[in-house]
């Protein structure tokens, strides 16, 4: 009995796509004989993003290991210095009519239940009008009296 497990555990630890090969990715930077990785062209680390901003990994850049980790540390110096951002915003999109149901009118939001935002009126919120009144004084006086 013990055999015969022996010879599931080879069994199941055998791959199971052995014909099917992948093409290897070749680094670009060893390819173009770059010597370094500048933090300032911005179009290449771009290309090592995902679009949410994280770093790729090497099997998906094709990097090899010295160049993704001089990509990396040029990722992150371009990041602290403002030349690429840290994250993208990820804008959740959803088709108007996905509410929780009829009483929510449709309006796809939700009624500030799960993740959606309250209607303006049930905030209470000003008006469009009375936010645009609204004046900045910038040198102290008020800014409804009349120049004497």
């Amino acid at each position: 009995m013990a055999r015969d497990r022996d010879r599931d555990r080879e069994r199941r630890r055998t791959p199971k796509d052995t014909g099917r090969r992948t093409k290897k990715k070749i680094c670009i930077f060893c390819k173009e004989h770059v010597d370094w990785v500048d933090y300032k062209d911005v179009n290449v680390l771009r290309r090592f993003m995902s679009d949410r901003g994280k770093i790729r990994a090497r099997r998906v850049s094709g990097n090899c290991s010295q160049h993704q980790r001089d990509v990396a540390v040029a990722i992150k110096t371009a990041r602290e210095l403002a030349l690429l951002p840290y994250t993208q915003r990820a804008i959740n999109e959803r088709a108007p009519g996905r509410g929780r149901g009829p009483r929510d009118g449709g309006g796809g939001g939700g009624g500030g239940g799960r993740g959606g935002y309250p209607a303006a009126a049930a905030v209470g919120a000003e008006s469009d009008a009375d936010t645009l009144a609204l004046e900045i004084d910038v040198d102290g006086d008020e800014a409804d009296e009349e120049p004497s």
